[in-house]
């Protein structure tokens, strides 16, 4: 490419339509990679190409730097708000979604699940934009409850239903093992042995055999059979429709399972009395609303970082999922070659 002698910029090199700035490849060439690294993992697509994996980086890099400067945030109903696990450690990312009934992408990554990091997200979306957001889906991690409650009050706070079931699930799994514990060391016959699932699935996807052994297990007086009744019990409350009546339901739960003097159990009749109303707020949306996308999103985003084995830096880490997930426009080219 010549070099230009410009009245207003000086000595500069000639700008060419095919190529961007120091960029060894073609802007096609980029977004021909790019595209196939959505499909392959990095490695597998400069093999294919008979290309170096710094190439298929630096396409990538190239589109996600292209379509975050040009993507369109507003308008933005519903988010949901979570965090997975990336690396050994405790190494946590923050993962912001859009889930409007007709679109659903990422709409940032921050590091760490802090209240800093949540933060980062509407310093990102300014303050108009925030204020115009309608739903939050979120866990019950005080710090992003805590950044919902300062930046996005007058949106309705959803809990996540399906972390209210694990928690429930593993309360229950505990009662179980101690019990099984407790047992075993008595002496008595081993009828929590291999029981496990059992109680954790759900109906509709036990085998022959577990129902089978579920229906002999509901014979005897165990504090793990009482526990298994009261959550089979508490999914009754995803049937309602009105939140009066469904706020019922769940007072009259709670109150039951803290006579039941099991202690795991209570203690999650604590949490969801200490978050009643956030709960109820999935009724108010009119069940239009839940984490469920979220977390089939979460699984994208592991898929991404299973198909590459991880990546070494957090940097890389953020372009594949933006690459993946975030739905970005991409950049026009002068001729169309594929």
């Amino acid at each position: 490419m010549r070099r230009v002698n410009c009245r207003n910029c000086g000595v500069v090199v000639e700008e060419v339509p095919w190529g961007d700035g120091k960029h060894q490849l073609t802007k096609a060439y980029m977004l021909f990679l790019a595209r196939w690294a959505r499909k392959l993992s990095w490695k597998e697509t400069a093999e294919a190409f008979h290309t170096s994996w710094d190439k298929v980086c630096d396409a990538v890099e190239y589109v996600v730097k292209w379509g975050l400067e040009h993507r369109t945030l507003a308008p933005i109903q519903a988010i949901g708000v979570d965090e997975i696990q990336y690396a050994k450690g405790h190494k946590y990312l923050t993962l912001v979604y859009q889930i409007d009934a007709g679109l659903t992408r990422l709409l940032w990554v921050g590091k760490e699940r802090t209240i800093e990091s949540f933060e980062g997200f509407f310093t990102l979306i300014g303050t108009e934009l925030a204020s115009k957001i309608e739903f939050v889906c979120s866990d019950m991690w005080e710090p992003y409850l805590h950044v919902v409650r300062e930046k996005c009050s007058q949106a309705l706070n959803i809990l996540d239903r399906f972390h209210i079931v694990a928690k429930m699930n593993k309360a229950l799994d505990e009662v179980r093992a101690a019990e099984y514990r407790r047992m075993s060391q008595a002496g008595y016959e081993p009828v929590l042995k291999k029981s496990r699932w059992c109680l954790l699935k759900r109906k509709e996807n036990l085998t022959g055999k577990q129902k089978l052994r579920l229906r002999d297990l509901l014979r005897f007086n165990l504090k793990t059979v009482r526990a298994y009744l009261l959550k089979e019990d508490f999914q009754q409350l995803w049937d309602y429709d009105s939140p009066t009546w469904a706020g019922k339901f769940l007072d009259e739960w709670c109150r039951q399972t803290m006579r039941s003097r099991i202690e795991p159990m209570k203690k999650i009749a604590r949490t969801l009395r200490q978050h009643r109303d956030l709960i109820l707020n999935y009724f108010r949306a009119q069940k239009l609303f839940s984490s469920g996308v979220v977390e089939g999103l979460n699984n994208k985003a592991k898929v991404t970082m299973r198909k590459s084995y991880g990546f070494r830096t957090y940097r890389i880490l953020e372009l594949a999922l933006y690459h993946s997930l975030a739905r970005l426009p991409e950049p026009e080219l002068t001729h169309e070659f594929f």
